[in-house]
């Protein structure tokens, strides 16, 4: 009930902002700002450029202001925007790749991911951290569509529907994905579940 009570607050602030409130926008863009960020960091592994992108993402908000019709969950409407600019982003990067030749180093300025450990035992955090990274370059190798699936799935906690509404396809569709995502990703990380006795 909260959570429905949220959603409707989500959109009668945004039909504010349709009538002029900025202070309406300030407030959607601070409850929502963060979650944007960490989606499209998950879809895409880079910090900056998803700081960058939720940007847009809100920019494009603001700029829709006055054709915003609330016909869908507010928050289904703002990751429609996000996951479109997030598989573009994608889309464009690999575009990027193939034209790179194949022994091209990686790009200036790119660093590798850090995992903060908690773990005291070095080891362990280590052995964490491998898992870690293994399962993230596995959600990454997933299709994009996919990828974007299962990240407003299991990340941001959004049913058939929203995700449908995000992606612009039936819930079957969703279904679909989601299941073949989890099928690949169960293939792909079943090892993990073996143990380290090898």
């Amino acid at each position: 009930m909260s959570v429905a009570a949220a959603i409707e607050h989500d959109a009668q602030l945004m039909l504010r902002v349709r009538d002029g409130d900025t202070a309406s926008f300030a407030l959607l863009l601070e409850r929502h700002r963060v979650p944007v960020i960490h989606f499209v960091y998950r879809m895409i592994q880079n910090q900056a450029v998803a700081e960058e992108l939720a940007q847009e993402v809100f920019l494009r908000v603001y700029r829709s202001r006055a054709t915003y019709e609330p016909t869908a969950k507010f928050t289904t409407w703002l990751f429609r925007i996000t996951t479109h600019l997030a598989l573009n982003w994608i889309r464009d990067q690999k575009n990027e790749r193939r034209q790179q030749s194949l022994d091209s180093e990686a790009p200036e300025g790119t660093a590798p991911l850090q995992v903060a450990d908690g773990v005291p035992n070095v080891e362990q955090g280590m052995l964490r951290s491998a898992r870690l990274d293994e399962i993230r370059r596995a959600i990454q190798a997933l299709p994009d569509k996919q990828r974007a699936a299962v990240m407003m799935h299991k990340y941001e906690e959004m049913d058939y529907t929203q995700i449908a509404g995000a992606l612009g396809c039936s819930e079957s569709a969703v279904k679909s994905l989601l299941f073949r995502a989890y099928e690949s990703l169960r293939a792909r990380l079943a090892h993990l579940n073996r143990g380290v006795s090898e």
